[in-house]
Formats: structure tokens, sequence, C-alpha cells
């Protein structure tokens, strides 16, 4: 949703300029005119100012500096809609728009709909320029109001001959207004100048008192308070002290705006459904009208309030017999963690209990005993909490229990004759065996057949090689080998293939 860009002192000018301001002709400017820092004015008269003339003057300069910020407000609003580069034969109604290209063309007449809201505004974000023709026309209907439409302008804008303008243009470098272009606006350049050509550039009437609720943060739950602030500006500057009242809870609540205007208070909803919310200023020490002006109402969804909620997460695997393996579920309180409870996992060979954190998070760990698959479960057993937690039980969630396998693997080995002298074996072979987790210094005997052909010690990595083991005629008929090795004190093993090289020598 566009919000209104905040003009401050620049708010007063109908032309504003950096370096120069360039006149030819009987141009009008209903409105204040300056330039600054270092800047001219020139061509005036013959042309009209019917507000004050500032050349490098301290309200030039406070201007300028309004500008920018007024410039930096709608350069971050979020775009609601990307439309063509040509303006000209479209509807709009309220919202922030670009263009794909980065640039727009004015060559027809562009209409601005604000659908019955006189606070209605439009915003128009260019990376580079705008560009009317001749034919360039902004038409307002629906209370749409020229005070409420922006120009943002990447770089220079050009108006066409004879075309009219709504709005207010902010433009990071250069205006030029061709002869007899209309303004009903501001034309607000930051880093060069503003040339202008008969023509006539009219401020409109600055705005009322206004009053926009801010979005609500969710989620809104039923029997819960709930943040809600509301921003106050009179002509777009932000009203101090002016006391607001939100409408639209169980009770109305009244808040004082801050110095940027901003009213926050809390209400509570006690019934779920769409909720509508306002608010009210109800005095406010403003040149503005600001007494009884009603913000657009926002809606607010309100949820039901859940009762205590118990989750069991996602085990994480693999899951194998007899190691313990960590479980964790979540305790909530109408969606907010209860810090304390004492929850109980079964599912495993015997319960575990433990306690949840601040996050609401119970961590445990269970050993499965038997291969396939566990359900686990988590039960509350007591919580101080209003919520009702005691013997609440998550919903159940089943886990893959894989068979206890061996640490150790042999890898696939082959045989080859013993050339070029088979002394003292025939045959040879080189063995390998891996331990993981790795553990250096362990001791691995190999067998074929059943017969002891040597030992060796795993390195730093977990692997015993036991290199050119000799073989007898008798072994090389066997097709594996095997690795045994004594781990924590449990003798462990595993087999590995055996096959001739190729080549065999």
């Amino acid at each position: 949703m566009a919000t209104l860009v905040p003009l401050g002192t620049a708010g007063t000018y109908g032309v504003l300029a950096n370096t120069a301001i360039t006149n030819t002709g009987l141009t009008v400017v209903s409105g204040d005119l300056g330039v600054s820092p270092a800047g001219a004015v020139t061509g005036f008269p013959p042309g009209t100012v019917t507000g004050t003339i500032h050349v490098n003057d301290a309200a030039a300069a406070t201007a300028q500096a309004d500008l920018l910020t007024g410039y930096a407000n709608a350069l971050v609003q979020p775009v609601t809609a990307t439309v063509p580069t040509e303006l000209g034969g479209t509807t709009l109604t309220p919202g922030v728009y670009n263009s794909a290209s980065g640039t727009f063309g004015l060559n027809g007449t562009l209409t601005l709909d604000a659908q019955g809201n006189p606070n209605a505004v439009f915003i128009f974000k260019t990376n580079t320029t705008l560009i009317s023709g001749a034919a360039g026309n902004v038409n307002l209907i629906g209370l749409a109001q020229s005070s409420n439409v922006f120009w943002q302008v990447g770089s220079s804008a050009t108006l066409g001959a004879g075309s009219t303008i709504r709005g207010s243009i902010l433009a990071f470098t250069s205006i030029t207004a061709t002869t007899g272009a209309i303004v009903d606006g501001r034309l607000l350049a930051l880093g060069a100048a503003v040339t202008l050509d008969t023509n006539a550039v009219t401020v409109p009437a600055l705005n009322t008192c206004q009053v926009v609720v801010q979005p609500v943060v969710g989620p809104v739950v039923v029997g819960q308070p709930t943040s809600v602030s509301a921003v106050v500006t009179c002509n777009g500057l932000p009203v101090s002290g002016a006391s607001v009242t939100f409408n639209g809870g169980a009770v109305p609540v009244a808040v004082t705006t801050n110095v940027a205007g901003v009213a926050t208070g809390s209400l509570t909803f006690n019934t779920a459904g769409t909720a509508t919310v306002t608010a009210t200023v109800t005095a406010a020490g403003t040149a503005c009208s600001c007494t009884g002006v009603v913000s657009p109402p926002v809606t607010v969804p309100v949820t039901p309030q859940p009762s205590c909620q118990v989750v069991v997460q996602p085990v994480v695997g693999p899951v194998v017999v007899g190691q313990p393996t960590s479980v964790s579920a979540v305790v909530t309180c109408n969606g907010l963690p209860v810090s304390g409870a004492s929850v109980t996992f079964n599912g495993g060979a015997v319960p575990v209990a433990v306690t949840t954190n601040v996050a609401g998070v119970a961590t445990g760990s269970l050993t499965f005993n038997t291969a396939g698959t566990a359900t686990v479960t988590a039960t509350v057993t007591a919580a101080g909490t209003a919520c009702s937690c005691t013997g609440v039980v998550s919903p159940p969630i089943t886990v893959p229990v894989t068979p206890q396998t061996s640490p150790l693997s042999a890898s696939p080995a082959c045989w080859r004759v013993n050339l070029p002298f088979p002394i003292p074996h025939l045959f040879v072979a080189t063995l390998k065996a891996t331990l993981t987790p790795a553990q250096a210094g362990v001791t691995v005997t190999f067998y074929v057949s059943g017969l002891p052909v040597g030992t060796a010690v795993t390195n730093a990595s977990g692997v015993a090689t036991l290199n050119n083991a000799g073989l007898s005629i008798l072994q090389i008929s066997a097709s594996s080998y095997t690795a045994v090795a004594t781990v924590g004190g449990t003798t462990v093993q595993a087999t590995g293939s055996l096959v001739p090289c190729f080549p065999p020598a």
C-alpha cells in the first residue's frame, strides 16, 4: 500500500532546484520558489511567484534536506505493480508503480482513480527518466488528489509542450518544463536545475490531518493482548502528543503519539474471526483539524485460542540397535513456548524424562533394542502454564531402527604370482581393513581359509594394511579373507573378497 511521501518544508515550494532555476516567458508559480546550495534564479520577472523566492538561504537549504528525505521515502516504498512504460491511455488505482524498462512515458491521458478515498496515494518510480509528450495528461477521478500523487524520477524529467502533469515530481537530477506545460503539483530537483518556459505551476492544497493504522503483526489469538499502532500526520509531518483511541478489541484503548507521530497500544480480541480496527484522534495540538479524524479500517484475522501442544521432532538418523539416539519435542501453550515442563519420551527400551528449555524444547536420549519400526511419543507430566498441559500426549512418530553393524570392514583384494622369484611364497596379496570410527593402534589379524597370514596395526585413519601376505596354492582357491580385531573389549570381524589379480603376475 502506498503511503504519503513526507516533503516537510519542501511542500510549500512549487519549484525547488539545486544549481539553477531558469525561466522564459510568463511563468506563474503559485507557491514558493527556491534554489540551494549555490544556484541562481533568472527569468523572474517576467515570471511571477505568489510565494517567496529563496536563493541559497537557510530556508532553501532546509527544503532541499526535506526533499532528500521525501525522495528516499518514495524510493524505498515497495512496488505493488509493474506497468508498461507508456502510461497514456491507462487507468490506475492507488499503489506504487514502476516499469520493467525503468522509465515512464506519457503521450496520452493517464487516469488515476482513488475509488472514493481522498487519502489514496499514487507513487510512480523510475530508475531513469519521466518524459511526457504534448498530449500527455493526468486526469484525477474518484476523489483523487494532486497532493497525493508523487513521481520519483531516478535522473531527469521532461514535460512536453502543453502537457498537464498532476502531482509532485521528485527528480534526482533535473526537470525541464517546455512551453506551456501545466503542473498541478511541484517541480523539485535534488541534483541540478529546473528549466521553465511559460508554465503554470500550482502547489496543491496541503493535506489535512491523517491517521493510518499500521498492519498488525500476527498471529492474533483470542484472549491474548495484541500490539497495534497508528501514525498521525499533519500536512505530511508527524503529530506528537496526539491522543488516539483504538477501537475493535474487547475494550477501546487510548494512547498518545510519540515524537514520530506513532501511537502504540494493545488490544485484546474475545472472538475468533475477523476484527476491524480503527484509530480515532480525540485531541491533537496542531494547526490541522485532527480531532475526530478516523483512520481507514484495518481487518485483523483472529484465531481461536489453542490448548497445549506437544510435538515430537523428526529423528535424525541413522538409528541403530543398542546405540543412544537423540530425541526432542516442543511444548507450546497458545503457540508460545512452555519452559520448565516435564516431558517423558516413550518408545525406547526404557522411558526417559527431561525438562523443556526456555524455547519449550525437551531433548533426551532413547535406546532401541530391536531392529524394525519403533513408535515414539512424548507426554507432558507437569507444566506451570495457564494451558491444560499435564497429561497431553504428542502425535506418534515412527522411527526406523537398523541392526547394529560391525565397526570393521574389509576391502576387496586380489592375489598374484610372486614374481620374479616366488620366494618365500608362490602367491601374495595385499589385505586391508578399516575401523569406523577411525581408531589408531588396533591390531588386526588377517585369515585366509581359516589360517592366519599376518597382522597389521591401524593408522590414524583407522586403516590396517597387510602388504604381500603370503598365500599357499590351497589358500588362493578361497574366494574371501577375514579380518579380526578387538575393539573396546569386543571381538569384531569383517569379510572381504579375494580374487585373482589381472594380470595375475
